[in-house]
């Protein structure tokens, strides 16, 4: 009994430092951090980007006046143009840009065309060159415009495949983490993603399991019907799409850095979620 209560604290534990690390999203527990909480927490990343994903279909959802009774913004507040500005500030703030700044210090550093040790070096740096401002921009004008265009599709599409690409993306940040090298050696071993590593394949298949399911289950909501050929085929294309994107984009990485660093996990990201919403709306349209 004492053995199955420590189980459920630890798997407990793991599930709210997901959330403490990667969104801004309240979970007001105190944690012990250590390398051991960090890689249990590598488990439950698909559910943090399921859970982000939800609560930004909802917040569309809600601006474009559904489910809302006759004068609460009945209609929606304005062009889907708007609509998709604010969701986008909406997402930006609940993770915190923690992604972002890893997209921007990794474009920084690659697009700095130094040698793979002054390219480290200008990722540690805490400013933002022209490279990172560049590349920001640009995905989230991708994002803003793809945005867009989710608002034009059916009610139900929406709200359940949209948070498909935030599922996967996180998804593959683990992948990324497990099946590449970290970049800097053992002096410099101190940022961030130095605290994942050991993840092994226990880890892998558990957040796989587990990513599955719940592409499985929103895709499922959507056709009414949980294990349907329609939610295998949204859950198939997501997960081909994102190891196609995410594979190319580790292996240009690793050789240009001799391997990954935290802020490539989150730069890989960034570019792993724009591209599945660009993927899925495609596939659905």
């Amino acid at each position: 009994m004492r053995t199955m209560l420590g189980l459920v604290v630890k798997v407990l534990a793991a599930c709210a430092a997901a959330f403490q690390f990667l969104t801004r999203l309240p979970v007001p527990i105190q944690l012990q951090y250590d390398n051991a909480l960090f890689r249990r927490s590598v488990i439950f990343y698909p559910l943090v980007g399921a859970v982000l994903g939800l609560l930004l279909s909802l917040a569309g959802l809600l601006l474009q006046g559904y489910g809302l009774p006759d004068g609460w913004l009945s209609g929606g507040i304005g062009s889907s143009g708007v609509v998709a500005a604010l969701l986008l500030v909406l997402w930006v703030a609940m993770t915190g840009a923690l992604h972002l700044d890893g997209l921007m210090d990794t474009a920084d550093g690659i697009f700095s065309h130094r040698s793979r040790e002054q390219m480290l070096e200008i990722m540690k740096d805490s400013r933002v060159g022209a490279m990172g401002v560049v590349g920001c921009m640009l995905l989230l004008l991708c994002k803003w415009t793809l945005l867009q265009q989710w608002l034009t599709l059916p009610v139900g599409t929406f709200a359940y495949l949209l948070p498909l690409s935030a599922l996967w993306s996180r998804w593959y940040m683990v992948v990324a983490i497990a099946c590449w090298p970290y970049a800097r050696n053992e002096e410099t071993k101190q940022g961030l993603g130095s605290f994942f590593r050991g993840i092994g394949w226990k880890h892998l298949s558990i957040h796989t399991a587990l990513a599955i399911a719940l592409s499985l289950l929103l895709a499922g909501w959507h056709e009414g019907e949980w294990i349907s050929s329609q939610a295998l085929m949204a859950t198939g294309v997501a997960l081909l799409s994102t190891l196609l994107i995410g594979v190319g984009t580790s292996m240009y990485l690793n050789r240009k850095l001799g391997g990954l660093t935290g802020d490539t996990y989150g730069a890989m990201n960034e570019i792993v979620e724009t591209a599945l919403l660009l993927i899925i709306y495609l596939v659905v349209r």
